[in-house]
């Protein structure tokens, strides 16, 4: 049976319009780090090179490899990590040339440092591109966080960014920084602006 994480994960996954307190286990992920505009073309090669060896995984029994332990499963959605510079940080408004993101694709926890080494192999030979010598293989623990699910377009976040930080300080928590993770449960390139499902994500702690 495959396992697919929007049944099996979905407190990770599909939280509430509303902010909640999760603990966030650690998890392993293929990653790469850039800085600028989303919208640029860059940043989707960026994204295609990830999905490019999440994929190589996902069909290894087909390419005559079955890792220890494989099983059938859905590929995981892309996720970033954003934050600013420090000029980005002192503007007034947001400036998305002064983003800085680390974006990645989780990998079921059967995945070694053998099997990154296969999948690299596979794509390297199928489709192979500069960005794959800055891919990073390894691990992230969110730990205590607040999640809330945001329906509609990025350039709209800032209005449950507001919700969230607001139900940060009156649960006596705090976020150490700007930094936060969003999880893209639409395709961008298919869904209308409004319809957009985006996982955010602040990790937080108690305060003492």
């Amino acid at each position: 049976m495959k396992y697919e994480w929007k049944k099996h994960e979905k407190s990770l996954y599909f939280p509430k319009q509303i902010p909640e307190v999760i603990t966030i286990p650690k998890q392993t992920f293929f990653m790469l780090k850039g800085k600028g505009n989303p919208n640029s073309d860059s940043f989707a090669e960026k994204i295609g090179v990830l999905y490019s060896l999440a994929y190589a995984v996902r069909m290894m029994p087909k390419q005559g490899c079955i890792p220890e332990g494989y099983f059938e499963y859905t590929v995981y959605p892309l996720e970033g990590l954003w934050d600013l510079t420090e000029k980005g940080k002192q503007s007034g408004t947001l400036n998305k040339d002064e983003l800085l993101y680390t974006i990645m694709i989780r990998q079921p926890d059967f995945v070694t440092t053998g099997v990154v080494n296969k999948a690299f192999e596979i794509v390297r030979k199928k489709k192979p591109h500069p960005l794959l010598d800055d891919v990073i293989f390894g691990t992230m623990e969110d730990g205590l966080s607040v999640q809330m699910l945001h329906l509609g377009s990025y350039d709209d976040e800032p209005k449950s960014f507001k919700i969230m930080n607001d139900f940060i300080a009156n649960n006596n928590l705090v976020n150490d920084s700007l930094i936060h993770r969003e999880i893209y449960l639409s395709d961008a390139r298919k869904t209308q602006p409004d319809k957009l499902k985006t996982v955010l994500r602040y990790m937080v702690k108690p305060v003492l």
